[in-house]
């Protein structure tokens, strides 16, 4: 029932054999593909839920990350473009009409 939740979205939770703490069960686990995203408690669905809260801020961080670090060749300068050109031709551009611009 909880697997299906990280199954819609491909990850897979580990489950941890249970561990008995002042005779109370603690339920561990973690994601294999995000092995640092842990999540425990005293029931399989508290330790399921502290899992997806993690991953939804781990999820939400990584979305504005990709956004910042998105940048196409129309940001960068002549010059900046030549530093990191490696031969590769870029569709719809011309150095002459970037060096016409400066």
């Amino acid at each position: 029932m909880y697997e299906d939740i990280f199954a819609e979205v491909q990850l897979t939770v580990v489950e941890q054999p249970i561990e008995w703490v002042n005779d109370l069960p603690l339920y561990r686990g973690h994601i294999k593909e995000l092995p640092f995203l842990v999540g425990e408690g005293p029931s399989k669905k508290a330790m399921y839920r502290q899992l997806a809260e993690q991953y939804q801020e781990y999820a939400a961080l990584n979305q504005v990350e990709d956004k910042e670090e998105e940048m196409t060749s129309s940001l960068l300068t002549a010059d900046q473009l030549l530093k990191y050109y490696d031969g590769e031709t870029f569709d719809g551009f011309s150095l002459g009409d970037m060096l016409k611009d400066e």
